[in-house]
């Protein structure tokens, strides 16, 4: 009985496994790489985010601080999206074709 359950065990990881996986490699396929930031702004109004939480930097002071500014739409997080499109952060804060 010992030896059913551990390859009862085995075999529901490894399912689970197989499931994480593939949703993974979905949302990698789903994400697109846009020609420019008006391509991109009609699918996300307030552009792609690398990570959850960042600010939108808007330049720095005289002593070198930088300065941040609210959005007026919050950005889609999505780091595989975000990595196809780079380009389009020109201020380099993690948010590309942020407004």
């Amino acid at each position: 009985m010992n030896k059913a359950v551990k390859l009862i065990m085995t075999g529901v990881l490894s399912l689970s496994l197989i499931s994480v996986t593939s949703a993974e490699s979905h949302a990698a396929t789903k994400a697109k790489a846009f020609k420019n930031c008006t391509e991109m702004q009609k699918k996300y109004k307030g552009g792609v985010s690398k990570k959850a939480g960042l600010k939108n930097r808007t330049g720095y002071d005289k002593k070198g601080k930088a300065i941040y500014k609210e959005t007026k739409y919050k950005a889609y997080v999505s780091l595989a999206a975000y990595k196809l499109n780079t380009k389009s952060d020109r201020d380099k804060d993690g948010i590309a074709c942020e407004r």
